[in-house]
């Protein structure tokens, strides 16, 4: 059994008493009284009330008269001394001692009336988790003293919070602070509003969600969530990190917290072990995560401007994927060398996995350049790499992290119950376990794809070697063991995967989220075997233009793989998306949240490269590659591209058609015609059409449940 989101039937909705779409619910007043005279009462560190964790919320309360009191009530108790005024004249306050589950918030001011009471409901998740993402993996090995923190306990690894202190050294470097009153002579100067301060951080780091989190910030006194910093810019950088793994255990490094390019401009950093994408290669896992640790941010500091996500590779892709389906997580995203989701590599990892193995073995005399035609990238190296660093990750254990002990591995014989290192298996909740493998329910699929199809077209290789290479290559089964047949996808984790959007589509929060896709490009000569591939952000672009007629709100710029470039690129985009959300946050406009990112985009923000460190240009970016951009940075394919898929790449399984000789610019002989029917028993993949269980998303902010505070949704077979 796994936990299921409700899906969108109005049958199962009558059947189903949880509603487990999790919409916002905020600023709330007694009911009937007229606008612009309400009380209300609304959390701030959560703005979604019903996911509140750690037994903590940083509320405010806006009374329409100023001056008068205002009592604020929790559970029955009052918590009034908590709050202060604010600026504006509303009450901040953070309210402690919350019990797992229902709890109720009051405010009322002086006086008679509708007008002067405001009520709002809160559900308060254990710190340890889950909120919304499901049932936890188990076993979970604890990693606390990688951190530094003391060692911890499964299952849920928690260790007491430590607070320490590093400076910024004239030098360039940082160092450790034993005091954060000293001023040592070589201390550096940070910028922030136009001031120079002192350039000492404050490092917190403890365990939030079962993962180690950590968050940094300039310091100038302790922190209050009531009274913010004044070396805070009031801004939050959430940083993400790469790779993919099946995950079962805490992690050792988060996305990265100490950064000057962050730190010295005035932003807080923050991140966690679940934001590692090598340690959890489940997004809705680290959507979760990076909440809780925005939470408990903004419950020390005070609330947040705006959040902009920053990472790259699988970083990018957990930036990608959070603000599709978990909006208002991140408010502006810069992802870089990105990928639009986990599963939508799969297939190219796999063909990679697959190709080698032919080419080993009866595809010994392809050639170089044969090769590099299959394989759709610019250098054939590229999928040798993704065969060795990544195709592991579809095997039961081939891919396993030191942190699990070898004794508690999966074996079919002498340990069918342990832990499989597959990828797949921190997306259990959502795609169901086979009851006949034991394995989480796979999208994985070749049936139909015409390997080198393109090749073929272009002359590059023979209709023998075409028939050879579709008849020979086989597949993987669930273990990742090579197989003689092709992979055919499991028809439930298909339907989960579009129904959920874990092929990100692009429909849902990414329409209104201020995107800059940081693409440094790794495709040029010297990086052939590098995985990052440009064609990605382009796959990206192409499912936003198709779900909303536009991607105005994605700017993709690229640079060369130089430390410069690098250093220029990040400088300039962290600035452009600050200014960006800056002016949606100004827009008092009744536009739309989609409009008011298209109209607020800054005027020197646009598509373009850098020529070098010092100079980059503005134009439009397109595939196939065009312009002085196009021909500096010319973009590839990769293997599903060049076997006739298009450049949305979001059809797993593809629906098929009748093999047809006429259809190929070759004549077969009677034997090939004959290898290739049986390599085809079904036909051939028909990308004309939707793919199998292709639909649109059911929405955003779904729960898996929390079995632990009453919140578990219905479970139903997968």
């Amino acid at each position: 059994m796994a936990h299921r989101a409700v899906r969108s039937s109005a049958v199962l909705a009558a059947l189903t008493a949880p509603v487990l779409l999790l919409g916002t619910a905020t600023a709330v007043a007694a009911p009937g009284t007229p606008p612009g005279r309400q009380l209300t009462i609304e959390t701030v560190s959560n703005p979604r009330p019903a996911l509140v964790s750690g037994g903590q919320v940083l509320v405010r309360v806006v009374s329409p008269q100023s001056g008068g009191r205002v009592d604020v009530m929790a559970n029955g108790h009052d918590v009034t001394p908590g709050f202060r005024a604010q600026p504006d004249g509303s009450l901040l306050g953070l309210v402690t001692g919350l019990r797992n589950g229902a709890n109720d918030l009051s405010a009322r001011a002086g006086g008679h009336g509708r007008d002067r009471r405001a009520n709002l409901r809160v559900t308060n998740h254990p710190i340890t988790g889950p909120v919304f993402s499901g049932s936890q993996q188990l076993p979970f090995y604890c990693e606390t003293q990688a951190f530094g923190l003391p060692a911890a306990a499964q299952p849920f690894c928690g260790a007491p919070t430590q607070v320490s202190y590093q400076y910024r050294t004239t030098a360039g470097a940082f160092a450790p602070l034993a005091d954060p009153a000293a001023r040592p002579a070589d201390l550096a100067t940070a910028t922030v509003g136009g001031h120079a301060v002192p350039y000492v951080v404050r490092v917190e780091r403890g365990t939030i969600d079962r993962a180690v989190y950590e968050m940094a910030a300039l310091y100038d006194g302790a922190p209050s969530p009531v009274a913010p910093e004044g070396g805070w810019n009031g801004k939050l950088v959430y940083t993400f990190g790469g790779g993919c793994n099946a995950g079962y255990h805490q992690g050792s490094s988060t996305g990265g917290v100490v950064n000057d390019l962050f730190l010295a401009r005035g932003y807080a950093v923050a991140s966690s072990t679940l934001n590692v994408l090598d340690t959890n290669c489940g997004p809705i896992i680290s959507a979760e995560a990076a909440m809780m640790v925005k939470e408990h941010f903004v419950e020390t500091y005070g609330p947040v401007a705006h959040t902009i996500g920053w990472g790259g590779s699988g970083g990018a892709i957990q930036q990608y994927d959070i603000a599709e389906n978990y909006p208002g997580i991140v408010d502006g995203i810069i992802p870089g060398v990105s990928f639009p989701d986990p599963l939508s590599t799969g297939g190219p990892v796999s063909d990679c996995r697959l190709l080698e193995r032919y080419f080993a073995g009866p595809g010994a005399s392809f050639t170089a350049a044969q090769k590099q035609a299959v394989a759709g990238f610019a250098s054939y190296d590229t999928c040798v790499s993704w065969d060795k660093t990544f195709a592991s990750r579809a095997t039961a254990t081939g891919s396993c992290n030191a942190a699990i002990p070898v004794s508690a591995r999966w074996d079919p014989v002498t340990n069918p119950r342990g832990v499989k290192c597959n990828s797949n298996e921190q997306l259990v909740n959502q795609l169901g376990r086979d009851p006949k493998t034991g394995f989480v329910r796979s999208p994985l699929d070749t049936t139909g794809v015409q390997y080198g199809l393109n090749a073929l077209k272009a002359g590059t290789i023979t209709a023998a070697q075409f028939v050879d290479l579709n008849a020979g290559i086989g597949g993987l089964d669930h273990t990742g063991t090579p197989v003689a047949e092709r992979i055919a996808a499991d028809p439930k984790a298909l339907d989960a995967v579009y129904a959920d959007d874990l092929v990100n589509s692009g429909s849902q929060g990414l329409r209104e989220t201020p995107i800059i896709d940081q693409r440094t490009d790794l495709d040029l000569a010297g990086f052939g075997n590098d995985i990052h591939t440009t064609e990605w952000s382009y796959v990206m672009r192409q499912r936003l233009l198709r779900a909303n007629g536009t991607a105005g709100n994605q700017v993709i710029i690229e640079n060369h793989a130089t430390a410069a470039e690098a250093a220029a690129a990040g400088v300039y985009e962290l600035d452009a998306m600050d200014r960006w959300l800056t002016a949606i946050d100004a827009d008092r406009s009744h536009r739309s949240r989609p409009q008011k990112v298209l109209a607020n985009r800054p005027g020197d923000l646009g598509d373009g490269c850098y020529l070098s460190a010092a100079s980059r240009i503005t134009e439009p970016l397109t595939y196939p590659a065009s312009g002085r951009c196009g021909a500096l940075y010319p973009v590839a394919a990769n293997t599903r591209m060049v076997a006739g898929e298009s450049l949305a790449l979001d059809v797993l399984k593809c629906r098929l058609k009748p093999l047809d000789f006429g259809d190929y610019p070759v004549a077969f002989t009677v034997a090939d015609r004959k290898r290739l029917r049986a390599a085809f028993p079904g036909g051939v993949c028909d990308y004309g059409r939707p793919g199998v269980g292709q639909r649109a998303p059911i929405g955003t902010w779904l729960s898996y449940g929390d079995e632990r505070s009453g919140t578990t949704p219905p479970t139903q077979p997968r």
